[in-house]
This record gives C-alpha cells, structure tokens and sequence, in this order.
C-alpha cells in the first residue's frame, strides 16, 4: 500500500511537461469549497497551492484568493486557540508553583504540546518555503491527476482515496484502503467500473510506506535510482449524487514489490509506467484489456532505495 507520496504537486510543471491543460475551474471550485465548508474536510497541501503563488489570469487569480481567505480563517483559528492554551498553561503553572498535581502536571504537559503544534501550524501558514510534509499526500488529501478528456490531457485535482461511481459515501469509511488498487483485483467488483475506462497518472518522486522492525511500526521512505519522476498509474472516479457536489478521487495501482522493497519489510509497490505508454493509459479501449495490462507490465524498474523517514 503506498500510504503516503511525494507528489510533484504543481500542474504548471504538467502542463510544460506533458503539453497537458489544467482544469482551472475545478481547481477554483476546490479551493472555495474548502473556504466555505469545513465539514467537507479538504486537506491541500501547501505545494499545491504555490502554483497559485503569482497568478496569471482570472481564474488562477480567483484560485489565490481563496487560499488567501482560507489562511486567513486558519490563522484566526489556530490564534485564539493558541491564546487558549497558553491561559491554560499559565494556569497549570501557577497551581505547580505553589503544590504538585497529577492534574495540573498533565495540563502543562498538554498544553505545552499543543502550544508548540499550533506555533508550527502558524509559521507554516505564513511562511513561504515548502516543508518536506508540504509536498506529500496522505490518504483524503488532495493532488493534480493527469487524465484524458475531450481528446487531450488534462490535470485536475482529486481526493488520494476513490469513491467509485454509484457508491455511498459510507463507503469512504468502510474500505479505508481505498486510496490502492491491487493490480491482481482490478477486474473485481469494486474496480471493473472504472478500469479500461477511466485511468489517470499521478507523477511522484518517492513513496512512504509502513514496516514492522523488530516488533516496532517504523515508516520507510523509498526513492528510485537513478532519481525520477515516476508517472504512477492510477484509476480515477467522478462521482456525482443529487444535491451534493462532485468528488473527484483516484487510486494508485500497486502490484508485488521488486526484491529491495520485499527485502526492506513491505509486499506492494506502485506501478509507474513508461512516457511513450502514457496516452495509450490515458485513453484506454475497454474491449482489449490485455493491451492495457502489457503496459503495465513493461513497467521502468528503477533500483528502490530506501531509508527511515524523518
């Protein structure tokens, strides 16, 4: 399972690479969804949102003022709990000044923490240079997808778990691992809507992954040698319902690993595929499943080296 990636989060960098077009209006749609709704819980890392950084053009310019509305409501929130904690930690230290308590030893200790995550959360807010968390996803966040639409190639931003066509959205939490699809399952009931019909690539630099160490869940981050951009394939969903808006999401194929990573402690792998293949996945033709499987089998195998994530 790659549960965590280092994507190439600017769709400028697709466009200039693969001569693809950015869906801008859905970019603008997500960002002012986030603004507007917190219940919908839109996670954008901030490497996604420096694209934004110098826009060019009325839609990119509609795109930076709502992540600049959404940082300033962050800000706002992160301060007054910010305040909070620190009233609670100058509480706890004034009742340790005077006697020792369990509970006001567990109230420093909480608040001290939360003050330090909510300094960090800040000065991400506000400052302007990327933080290697700035430039992964997880699953439920979003991330550029190339696809194929209306005869050419289009970037678009989706949610890094898919929710199938005609699927409830319950499911999101019933099949967390959603956010993979195993290459020996893709003709099962859950993927055969969308695969041979609907693929995309997601182009990362490297991947995270949990493994057992002696008795002990440690993350490992593998990259490719000689170092690349790795054109991921993916399958991807619009899924649409009465009186709710569009989601957007995909799912990395993962396959068996090649012997580091299975030597390293973990048993998947994403599938990157070749650039002169990306086309052809794009735009799949549904009745010749065994042309779509040959690409991902003639796969590039780079050498994985790995070490534990920071």
């Amino acid at each position: 399972m790659c549960y965590s990636a280092r994507i190439l989060a600017d769709y400028r960098r697709y466009v200039r690479m693969f001569g693809a077009k950015a869906s801008l209006g859905e970019f603008v749609d997500l960002f002012l969804r986030r603004q507007s709704d917190p219940e919908a819980r839109i996670i954008i890392p901030k490497s996604v949102e420096t694209a934004f950084d110098d826009p060019r053009g009325d839609e990119e310019q509609r795109a930076k003022q709502a992540i600049d509305a959404f940082r300033t409501q962050q800000s706002t929130t992160f301060e007054q709990e910010l305040f909070k904690q620190r009233k609670r930690l100058a509480d706890a230290e004034r009742t340790l000044a005077t006697k020792t308590t369990k509970a006001a030893t567990e109230s420093k200790r909480i608040a001290t923490e939360e003050v330090e995550w909510l300094l960090g959360k800040l000065a991400g807010l506000r400052g302007p240079d990327l933080t290697e968390d700035d430039m992964r996803i997880f699953p439920g966040h979003y991330a550029p997808v190339m696809v194929w639409e209306n005869g050419q190639r289009v970037v678009k931003p989706m949610r890094y778990q898919c929710r199938p066509p005609g699927k409830p959205p319950h499911w999101d939490a019933k099949y967390p691992g959603t956010y993979n699809a195993r290459r020996d399952n893709l003709e099962g009931e859950f993927w055969r809507g969308l695969f041979g019909r609907s693929h995309g690539v997601m182009v990362i630099q490297g991947f995270y992954e949990h493994v057992k160490r002696d008795g002990a869940n440690v993350v490992l981050e593998f990259h490719p040698r000689p170092e690349q951009d790795m054109l991921v394939a993916c399958l991807w969903s619009r899924w649409t319902a009465r009186g709710q808006p569009d989601l957007l999401s995909f799912a990395a194929i993962t396959d068996e690993p090649p012997a580091e990573i299975a030597a390293a402690g973990h048993d998947r792998c994403v599938i990157p595929i070749k650039p002169e293949h990306v086309d052809a996945w794009l735009n799949p033709e549904p009745k010749n499943l065994a042309a779509i499987y040959a690409i991902l089998d003639d796969r590039p195998r780079p050498y994985f080296e790995h070490r534990l994530a920071a």
